[in-house]
């Protein structure tokens, strides 16, 4: 069986990471598996870019910037969304590859910005070949947005898109909306990383008539491993006597990503403990005054593209959180558990299939900073911190690992040859 895996990005982003997380755990499982990107960032043998000359380099610089410039005249040249949204009205016919004529099965990721336009889409769908798509967000089921936040419009049609500052019916999310009715008529097999991804996907009529199945992402569980927390914490110069909070996301003043709450949340926190230490890593990107008035004592870390120093810091820590507003799926959730630290997050999302409350983490109410603060305390002060702990870890081995989503991966395939 031969696995072609399509992604933007080779290592940029969170699909990207799952993307290849999950070409390993294939390949360890003896599946045939490469991959075909945009951007090629090492020399991954297994990885190959079609930006092979100069003229496609710069055919894709010029496909990323006409697109931009297209949204950003449609938001009546506002920047403020300009990549929160994707129209994907340029890209590559990459239908003749050689990779895709010997491919059994074409695996589509995340493929935005330039890589495969809609038109690209249609002409994979052409070639018969079987086709599952992973949503690592809502793109496939909305007009043009990566995340709907609480709009619905994308159930029936968009338009008067809030993210295109737009207040005509048929904007360009209502057009491209209708450009998309292609996909329901298809026997693309849709894959969502969380069960609430996959409730979004069958709302909308651009989906829902599409077999929609739920596989989570996968994590390396012979990398993310628990360690010796007070040995960690000698070697990378974290106090013994702090309960460490750890938060880390790509950007972390990204709205969606909730920190707000969090502050609000460590302010409550500080009424009742002094001994609190905040970690953080990940970019913060325009912002100099974001961590000011913290109310504990904080360690930046920054961007971390060693994992082996994420490991470390995930054992240090006593509990990571995630206030996002959602979460697709929760890769760092599952990264914590794996090594041995719990959980607290909000109940509203993905994060749900993946924390089961007081027995591996904490789900807190929805965009309640004190019930977080709660969910922390709880983990921090009063629960049986052994248990939680071993708890996490089990979760992670157990629902998580290259075998067991391997495993989901191939038995789907098959099915889909056999369709």
């Amino acid at each position: 069986m031969n696995i072609l895996i399509l992604n933007t990005s080779e290592r940029t982003g969170g699909a990207a990471i799952a993307a290849n997380r999950l070409m390993k755990a294939l390949i360890d499982s003896g599946i045939n598996v490469q991959t075909l990107v945009l951007n090629k960032q090492t020399s991954d043998k297994n990885i190959i870019s079609i930006q092979s000359s100069f003229i496609k380099r710069k055919l894709a610089q010029f496909n990323f910037l006409w697109e931009r410039w297209v949204i950003f005249v449609h938001s009546r040249f506002s920047r403020k969304n300009l990549f929160k949204v994707s129209i994907a009205n340029t890209g590559f016919d990459i239908s003749g590859h050689p990779l895709v004529k010997s491919a059994d099965i074409i695996h589509i990721h995340w493929i935005n910005q330039g890589f495969l336009s809609l038109n690209n889409i249609k002409k994979l769908v052409q070639t018969g070949k079987p086709i599952v798509w992973t949503m690592h967000d809502m793109w496939v089921c909305t007009g043009v947005c990566h995340y709907a936040w609480q709009c619905e419009k994308y159930v029936e049609q968009c338009g008067n898109c809030m993210f295109l500052n737009s207040n005509r019916k048929k904007d360009l999310s209502h057009n491209i909306f209708q450009k998309k009715q292609f996909l329901s008529k298809t026997n693309i097999q849709i894959v969502d990383v969380s069960s609430w991804l996959k409730g979004l996907a069958e709302k909308s009529i651009l989906t829902k008539s599409l077999k929609i199945s739920v596989i989570p992402n996968v994590i390396d569980t012979s990398v993310f491993i628990p360690l010796n927390k007070q040995m960690v914490r000698d070697k990378i110069s974290f106090p013994k006597d702090k309960k460490i909070i750890l938060m880390g996301a790509a950007k972390l003043n990204d709205p969606i990503k909730g920190f707000d709450y969090l502050r609000q949340a460590l302010s409550l926190l500080k009424e009742k403990s002094n001994d609190l230490l905040l970690v953080l890593f990940g970019k913060i990107k325009g912002c100099d005054t974001f961590l000011s008035n913290l109310a504990v004592e904080y360690i930046f870390m920054d961007s971390i593209e060693d994992v082996s120093l994420i490991v470390r810091l995930y054992a240090a820590a006593d509990v990571t959180v995630v206030p996002s507003h959602y979460e697709t799926f929760g890769q760092t959730l599952i990264e914590s558990m794996a090594c041995g630290c719990p959980v607290v997050s909000f109940d509203n999302s993905g994060q749900t299939d993946i924390i089961d409350h007081k027995i591996n983490g904490y789900l807190a109410k929805y965009q309640d900073a004190k019930d977080l603060a709660d969910g922390i305390d709880w983990i921090l002060f009063e629960a049986d911190y052994q248990q939680l702990s071993q708890n996490a870890h089990r979760k992670a081995i157990d629902c998580y690992s290259e075998e067991i989503v391997a495993m989901q991966y191939m038995e789907l395939y098959k099915n889909a040859i056999n369709f």
